[in-house]
């Protein structure tokens, strides 16, 4: 079973850093959106790129994260099987594409885009992915949010409280997670996912300290009952996410102890820090690379 995990886990992280080329190549002709129910009229849609909350009820529509442009029709069609009203509110979980690149198509059908104000200043000027090398470019003006925070706010909308907070810098400066809170249920974007090594954008503010710090406020708003829509991949538990956060911790403990020895790159990638985790392949090679030089100074 160890040895299956790690092949899922090296998979899933291939595609994960081969998404820019697979985005620009592919045919969303052939998507399906699947709507999942959650809770108390909120569900999970899943098509390509980032998992979208869906809020529906009185007061309207509030979607967490968008996918991608050339999808917005199908992601309507899925809402309007929920719902009769528009789309009131989009609220970014950060700014990266696969979350985001819809936001020009519901800012034009008249949603407000909220965000972490950071996550629009991203927005605003020509971004580059770390890793992948992706050049996101600036988006319209009606794709940026217009309503914007620093730490935390709150809606009153569809009979919750809906607080989109701000846990702290870690899979990049500008991530923010949306807690339904009578409905006890929390969308993370991209700061928890289920696709094993997490993809860091550490030239946009991005750490590995930083996502551990964040995961673990995570985990002090949230209880054993509650139900979390991750960036990718399936929904989860308070356990689900303590036990990535415990990964990360004994792969930061591995790399710090291997700084603190004096190792170089090879010889640090020679102890299979990720051992347990995921396979010793190029990918998983590049992920350690990237987290080693975070304590190189």
């Amino acid at each position: 079973m160890t040895s299956i995990r790690r092949n899922i886990s090296s998979i899933n992280l291939a595609l994960l850093l081969l998404l820019p080329a697979l985005a620009s190549a592919q045919d969303f002709s052939n998507i399906e959106i699947t709507t999942i129910e959650v809770r108390d009229n909120i569900y999970m849609l899943q098509g390509s790129g980032g998992n979208i909350g869906v809020s529906v009820g009185d007061d309207g529509v509030i979607i967490v994260d968008d996918q991608f442009g050339p999808l917005t029709n199908k992601i309507e069609a899925a809402i309007a099987e929920l719902s009769d009203k528009p789309v009131t509110f989009v609220m970014n979980s950060h700014f990266h594409y696969d979350h985001t690149d819809g936001n020009t198509n519901f800012g034009r059908a008249g949603a407000y885009i909220v965000a972490q104000d950071n996550a629009r200043k991203r927005m605003e000027s020509t971004q580059v992915l770390s890793g992948s090398g992706r050049v996101q470019e600036a988006y319209e003006a009606v794709g940026l949010p217009k309503i914007t925070f620093e730490d935390t706010m709150r809606f009153y909308f569809n009979g919750n409280a809906v607080d989109i907070v701000n846990t702290g810098n870690g899979h990049t400066d500008g991530d923010a997670q949306i807690y339904f809170r009578e409905a006890n249920v929390i969308h993370t974007g991209d700061m928890f996912v289920r696709y094993g090594l997490p993809f860091t954008d550490r030239d946009n503010g991005g750490t590995t300290d930083g996502m551990i710090d964040a995961i673990s406020n995570i985990a002090g708003l949230i209880n054993d009952d509650t139900i979390i829509i991750p960036g990718h991949g399936q929904l989860s538990n308070r356990a689900d996410l303590l036990a990535y956060r415990d990964m990360l911790v004994v792969i930061r403990g591995r790399l710090v102890r291997a700084k603190v020895q004096g190792l170089s790159a090879e010889e640090m990638l020679a102890t299979e820090p990720a051992d347990g985790y995921a396979a010793a392949n190029d990918n998983t090679r590049d992920w350690l690379l990237q987290a080693y030089a975070e304590y190189a100074e």
